[in-house]
């Protein structure tokens, strides 16, 4: 990408092409945004029909940059991601209040929420993540009518809103390549590459130690009765 507008991602624009005040940052225009931002992807009303996360379970892994699908949810790629690999965690069912979940989904959520950390921590190497979902549009969510849990790796430098911190923000992965690097993933990590402490199945119960200081009920002489109990 250039100054003059040349480039097919969009372009960098300096700060001298603003003539109020010079703020020291670059523009990065991402065009391809507007179609979040106009709402050309967004569902018209909350239907199942016109739901986008209804309607990806139907299409190829490739084409709906699903990542894993589990019984009752599926992992799915962002597609206006705030960082790199922004995986999304979705019931299949038209659902909107995490409430509304059944014990199988909310289960299956959680194991891949987990399952999605560990992958995303072995193919990418991420120092953190945002882990949440946003009930209601009031409270930040999209696609409200459909519940969605993120899990946004982050690295320490990118800052959330990257030009206050470097100037530019840039995704610099396709996002079918990072699906596929990712789907690639998924089955051959598990738990143990965490680095957590492991549990054991079955955990023994310890082994009773009499305490020395309390004396045993047979070693305890019985007490003579008074006049008036006997």
């Amino acid at each position: 990408m250039t100054s003059d507008g040349a480039g097919a991602g969009g372009s960098v624009e300096g700060p001298e092409g603003h003539p109020r005040f010079d703020d020291g940052m670059d523009r990065l225009w991402t065009p391809h945004r507007m179609v979040y931002i106009g709402g050309q992807d967004k569902p018209v009303d909350d239907r199942s029909s016109s739901c986008p996360f209804c309607r990806v379970p139907a299409l190829s892994d490739e084409d709906g940059l699903v990542v894993a699908r589990g019984t009752w949810c599926f992992v799915v790629l962002n597609l206006y991601p705030y960082n790199p690999g922004h995986l999304m965690v979705c019931p299949y069912r038209h659902v909107s209040d995490y409430t509304e979940l059944t014990p199988e989904e909310t289960g299956e959520l959680a194991r891949l929420s987990q399952q999605a950390m560990r992958v995303t921590r072995a193919v990418s190497g991420p120092d953190g993540f945002n882990l949440g979902m946003n009930q209601g549009a009031v409270a930040g969510a999209g696609i409200a009518a459909h519940l969605h849990q993120h899990v946004v790796p982050r690295w320490s430098g990118d800052a959330n809103f990257l030009p206050i911190v470097a100037h530019t923000k840039a995704v610099p992965e396709l996002l079918g390549d990072t699906r596929a690097r990712l789907a690639a993933a998924w089955g051959s990590v598990g738990p143990a590459t965490t680095g957590g402490p492991t549990v054991p199945d079955e955990v023994p119960a310890p082994e009773y130690v009499p305490d020395e200081n309390v004396p045993d009920e047979n070693d305890v002489a019985p007490v003579a009765p008074t006049s008036e109990e006997s």
